[in-house]
Order: structure tokens, then C-alpha cells, then sequence
């Protein structure tokens, strides 16, 4: 599987910067207000985070393989 540049980068931003952050935004501003469930969703977002970051990695991979 080999992914176009600007799905590439879209993912790479969302998997390393983004879905982190909210992850940390959750825990932190949820603990302070008495927000539900947050190891869940925490831990749920921070998955998903690394799942599109191991598509990357095999999108990479792949790419790798097929420059050589």
C-alpha cells in the first residue's frame, strides 16, 4: 500500500502532532472538571494514533522497497 504525498503528510500530522495532543488535552483539562471516562478515551484516541502511525510506517516501508 503506498499512499499519495498529501494523504501522506495529512496522516503523518494527524498520527504524530494532533491525535496526541488531544489525547494529552483530554486527560489534563478533563481530569480538572470531572469529565467522564477519560482513561478510556484517552487510551481510545492514543490507539487510533498509533494504528495510522503503523499504516504510515508500512506505506514507508513499501515505498522504500520499491525506490531501491
Amino acid at each position: 500500500m503506498k499512499l499519495q504525498n498529501a494523504v501522506y503528510d495529512v496522516l503523518k500530522w494527524i498520527a504524530l502532532i494532533c491525535l496526541p495532543a488531544i489525547a494529552v488535552l483530554y486527560a489534563t483539562v478533563g481530569a480538572a472538571w470531572g469529565w467522564p471516562f477519560i482513561m478510556e478515551i484517552t487510551i481510545s484516541i492514543n490507539a487510533l494514533a498509533l494504528f495510522i502511525g503503523s499504516l504510515i510506517g508500512v506505506s514507508t516501508a513499501q515505498f522504500n522497497k520499491d525506490n531501491k
